[in-house]
């Protein structure tokens, strides 16, 4: 993609198109790396031997609690994340704090006790890290980075490339839990629900799939920022393929679809925060489905579709009718900073 974009803006930084021109426009050609050129959730390389993944993220959402979760724990859990859909347990994270001067301790000390946490429950060490404070009001109170280091499963052979016609899409949960709590906790909207971010780690549905069937086991994306529909349609343009989509077969809760169709937003390009996207042959799927059920957490996960050949570099989404509709990646940025 070319970019020639005149100013950044928020578009930029919610991961659909705009993201991806950014990305693949103007900051992976500088640095010249093949390793870039999958644009995945981790970087895979060898070191002595061994598979390690590596990530970096930047957590800057507003506000910095919510129903369910807060940005100290969005940050480990998202770290942890992006490697476990690479195939690789997390080790190690590290975490740099943003703060602003003349924020209450309270808020930071909740946020480092909320990493702390969510840091024992994924079974991972914070390690290192930085802080930094800048003047009141450049901020908005806290940003977090981070950065985390894993071991590859030797299970796990993942690759765009090995995606076949025929396979299946499996979804891990029900989807847009996180982004539309977002964007009530920001309480401009005159809406109640009791809906809560899906934040946490799917480290043990992938470790359960890697025990089931790795053979099998084509491709994860846990879908963030541009939802369900941006990352099956990188995916698409990765393999060449097409996939179709089984709407009805996409597991949301009523609150969400409900809050949807009041602001005119599409289920499918809404952030989470704990669930992920597999392929996975067919011959396997069920198989692959009951492993994710049997972990605590998954008992709504479901198979939503399956690869194509044609029409090539496509996500089609099939209607209970026979319609079908071209999804698209998310266009523009209707919940910014929402991770």
């Amino acid at each position: 993609m070319r970019f020639d974009d005149a100013h950044i803006e928020m578009a930029h930084g919610a991961g659909g198109k705009a993201s991806r021109r950014l990305v693949e426009g103007l900051i992976a050609p500088a640095f010249a790396n093949p390793a870039l050129a999958a644009l995945s959730d981790a970087a895979v390389t060898s070191f002595a031997g061994t598979r390690l993944a590596t990530t970096a993220d930047g957590y800057v959402v507003h506000p910095l609690r919510f129903n369910g979760g807060s940005i100290g724990e969005l940050a480990v859990n998202g770290t942890v994340n992006d490697l476990a859909v690479s195939g690789a347990r997390a080790h190690v994270l590290m975490a740099t704090f943003i703060l602003e001067a003349g924020m209450a301790s309270s808020i930071v000390r909740a946020e480092v006790d909320a990493m702390a946490a969510a840091a024992k429950r994924a079974g991972v060490s914070i390690v290192g890290g930085d802080t930094k404070v800048v003047e009141h009001g450049k901020c908005d109170g806290m940003f977090i980075t981070t950065f985390g280091v894993g071991e590859v499963d030797a299970r796990a052979q993942l690759d765009p490339r090995s995606v076949k016609p025929g396979d299946c899409v499996l979804l891990s949960g029900p989807i847009g839990d996180h982004g539309i709590t977002i964007l009530l906790a920001r309480g401009e909207l005159e809406l109640e629900s009791e809906v809560s971010s899906d934040t946490r780690s799917v480290w043990p549905f992938v470790e359960a799939l890697l025990a089931t069937c790795p053979q099998s086991l084509r491709w994860m994306r846990d879908p963030t920022r541009g939802g369900v529909a941006t990352s099956l349609n990188e995916l698409v343009r990765e393999c060449g393929l097409a996939i179709a989509l089984r709407e009805e077969d996409v597991p949301v809760n009523p609150q969400v679809r409900g809050a949807c169709e009041l602001l005119g937003l599409d289920p499918l390009h809404i952030a989470n925060e704990g669930q992920f996207l597999a392929i996975v042959a067919a011959n396997d799927a069920e198989r692959a489905l009951a492993a994710v059920r049997a972990v605590p957490g998954g008992e709504r996960a479901a198979l939503i579709g399956e690869v194509r050949e044609k029409p090539v570099r496509t996500v089609l989404g099939v209607m209970p009718y026979g319609g079908t509709r071209a999804i698209d990646m998310l266009v523009g940025d209707p919940l910014p900073r929402i991770c």
